[in-house]
């Protein structure tokens, strides 16, 4: 499973905010993050910024495939900006456990992004959990 939306509305440098679901699992993610470095690219990060980026997806995704229920999606959402893009990131997951209990993959992930929030919340007898981070060129503070 793969699938990919766009919104009709033309955003910074003529990028749309896309969502992508895939499956919930390792070999999904490298998808992830090259449609990550490409939306970086288009909207003029400069190469530090695009690594960082797609490093950031990369332990997002991460953390959240092994917190995922088997057998279900990964939803990645980006939202492009001027001079910053918004990164949304979801799953279900059997249990509560929060992304920064990785105390390691939440520290690499608040590193690399300008911003990180997390969010876990019930859904049909399971929960939703949801990272959220911004990222930029580095001097860009992001909203």
């Amino acid at each position: 499973m793969s699938e990919v939306e766009t919104t009709p509305v033309v955003r910074a440098h003529g990028v749309r905010a896309v969502e992508v679901k895939v499956f919930a699992d390792a070999e999904q993610v490298p998808l992830l993050r090259s449609f990550a470095a490409d939306i970086a690219m288009r909207l003029d990060f400069d190469l530090d910024a695009i690594e960082d980026l797609r490093m950031a997806v990369d332990e997002a995704c991460s953390l959240l495939v092994r917190a995922a229920v088997p057998g279900s999606a990964l939803a990645c959402g980006f939202e492009p900006g001027e001079q910053v893009i918004t990164v949304r990131v979801g799953v279900d997951a059997a249990g509560p456990t929060p992304p920064s209990a990785d105390a390691m993959g939440w520290q690499i992930l608040t590193t690399l992004a300008q911003g990180v929030t997390e969010r876990v919340e019930p859904a049909g007898g399971g929960h939703r959990v949801t990272i959220e981070l911004t990222s930029g060129p580095a001097g860009i503070d992001s909203p």
